[in-house]
């Protein structure tokens, strides 16, 4: 298992859930409102997991290789991307399901996931798994799936500084102990 596998894996099920809500007829509402349910938890859960698992060992993997520019630059889009995100999701509600204001928030939405995810698997992902090893990933993959599996029913969404983000993200990294990941224990307990 590795967490680069998951985040795509994760990138493709939204894609997959964007398409459905595409070809739903307007009238369907009910399946509407389900699909987009069932999306818009998906996406802040997906957001806060990498927020809270992949994003500080991105910005260590960059420590360790000496490009800590790159890497926070990196880590600062992607955080004000998740708020931009969250911001967009939010803007959904004040529609009626079905609607042209709805279908054309969910385009919104759509867009700046579409971004999001495209800037990540050229970007972050690959530059992850260069730096970092199988274990580590192996290691991060099963806190990735034990934060998504815990909080399948949605989290509560924060925007967040991207500055203050990684300088949190970098101070706890120098914090560690080596060998500790710092995400508590993988067994969840």
């Amino acid at each position: 298992m590795d967490i680069t596998q998951l985040i795509l894996d994760d990138h493709h099920e939204q894609r997959r859930l964007f398409a459905i809500l595409e070809q739903v007829g307007p009238a369907d509402t009910g399946t509407l409102a389900d699909v987009w349910a069932r999306l818009s938890a998906f996406l802040e859960v997906h957001a806060a997991a990498e927020e809270e698992i992949f994003y500080p060992e991105l910005l260590r993997a960059g420590q360790r290789a000496g490009r800590v520019g790159p890497t926070e630059a990196e880590t600062l889009d992607a955080i004000s991307d998740h708020n931009d995100i969250r911001d967009a999701i939010a803007a959904v509600a004040g529609h009626a399901v079905g609607s042209d204001g709805w279908y054309a928030a969910i385009a919104t939405v759509n867009a700046a996931n579409g971004d999001h995810m495209a800037e990540e698997e050229r970007e972050g992902l690959t530059d992850f798994r260069r730096e970092a090893g199988l274990q580590l990933r192996h290691d991060l993959a099963v806190a990735f799936a034990a934060f998504e599996a815990r909080h399948f029913v949605g989290v509560r969404p924060v925007d967040r500084d991207p500055a203050a983000y990684v300088r949190q993200a970098e101070q706890a990294g120098r914090r560690l102990s080596a060998g500790s990941l710092g995400i508590g224990s993988l067994k969840g307990t």
